[in-house]
């Protein structure tokens, strides 16, 4: 069945709420920032390629006042998703528990880097961006800490430079070496658009997708597998080392004839993460421009296409991911399905469905019976237009 979350406005209204019982006093700022979801283009980000997101209609939404009393170093967060409480001293910003803080404490950090400070402040954080799916509630909280600092001070940095900080926040106290598109579609995002987004230069142009009658579903396998942690890093390191080998600075600047040329003197892995993402910018563009041009047939191949990349030459998939896509492929065009592929950094999370949206109550149960059927294990789903992106609500 449809996982059905509180409204922006009811997240908004439950936040200022707890707020005011928490701190005894209304909120003076209310922003809020959306998760996103990849409709494709996976592990390219990092290798200077293009990526096509879009935000979710789920949030995370910080509502913040001065300090009632005078406090000069501590920014005080409560996190109602966890029922924890985060003391952050801003004359001493360094990784630290509860980790969920560690994203703030990064961003807070780096305004601080473009002398802008963040004062003392009280702080109600509350999300509904799923955790561990792979839709960036990480990123999500990044950016509404930064668009909350510029509300609070005063003082903005451009898009660019804000999404940057919560890129730098994620590597340095996260410890997570992503790509940059995270934090730029929860920045950039628009309602009913799609951002296509070159990694290597920054450059956007936007899809937007103007027919109601069609939806994505996001399918939550609620698996996460331990592999998850490392792996990352370590196809990242094998992309580089492809790269160094075929001589350009990253994948975005080779292609299968170059690659074929190297494949005598190039470890298989590497060749194999090398085609991926070759491949898998050539995916991305084609999708982006069939979509804008309503072939949804066609869009909806290069999906599955994608996910068999991933599943076999970058092998970032898992059983339960694929039993989501199989199940997808069954259902069909004539049942409302026109691709499925997984989504995120992969060994669990969520997978992305082209859907008719009149057919998603169908294409939902199905999903949700067979996968529990196959796994033993229950699918969380829910189903999104693209989001506009981050914003300060009150101030």
């Amino acid at each position: 069945m449809i996982e059905i979350a509180l409204t922006l406005e009811e997240l908004v209204q439950k936040t200022k709420i707890k707020f005011e019982e928490h701190y005894g006093r209304p909120a003076r700022w209310i922003v809020v920032a959306p998760g996103r979801v990849n409709i494709i283009g996976e592990h390219t980000d990092y290798n200077g390629g293009f990526v096509f997101p879009m935000g979710i209609e789920r949030y995370t939404v910080l509502a913040a006042d001065l300090p009632k009393k005078t406090v000069h170093d501590t920014v005080v967060v409560k996190c109602l998703r966890f029922n924890e409480t985060a003391h952050i001293k801003l004359s001493q910003i360094t990784r630290a528990e509860p980790r969920w803080a560690n994203y703030i404490r990064g961003v807070i950090r780096g305004f601080q880097e473009k002398n802008i400070q963040t004062p003392a402040l009280d702080v109600v954080m509350d999300s509904t961006v799923p955790l561990g799916g792979g839709l960036s509630s990480s990123a999500a909280l990044e950016i509404a800490t930064g668009t909350l600092i510029e509300a609070v001070t005063g003082k903005n940095v451009t898009q660019e430079e804000k999404a940057l900080i919560g890129q730098k926040a994620e590597h340095e106290f996260a410890g997570v070496p992503c790509g940059i598109m995270d934090q730029f579609i929860s920045v950039m995002a628009r309602k009913n658009h799609i951002m296509l987004l070159d990694c290597s230069n920054h450059e956007t142009q936007w899809t937007e997708i103007k027919n109601p009658d069609v939806s994505f579903l996001v399918i939550n396998s609620n698996v996460k597998h331990q592999l998850a942690s490392g792996e990352y890093g370590k196809r990242r390191s094998e992309c580089e080392t492809a790269s160094r080998i075929m001589g350009v600075k990253w994948l975005r600047d080779a292609d299968m004839e170059l690659l074929e040329s190297f494949e005598d003197e190039m470890p298989v892995i590497p060749y194999r993460r090398a085609k991926h993402v070759i491949t898998e910018n050539i995916r991305t563009s084609k999708a982006a421009s069939a979509l804008s041009n309503s072939l949804l047939e066609e869009t909806g191949t290069l999906m599955y296409e994608s996910h068999q990349s991933l599943m076999s030459d970058f092998e970032v998939s898992c059983v339960e991911l694929d039993y989501i896509v199989e199940i997808s492929k069954k259902i069909g065009l004539s049942g409302g399905v026109y691709g499925c592929r997984m989504t995120g950094g992969g060994f669990g999370g969520c997978a992305i469905s082209l859907v008719e949206t009149k057919m998603i109550p169908h294409i939902s149960e199905t999903i949700e019976r067979e996968y529990k059927e196959k796994t033993g294990l229950k699918c969380s789903i829910f189903a999104s237009r693209p989001a506009d992106g981050a914003r300060v609500i009150e101030q």
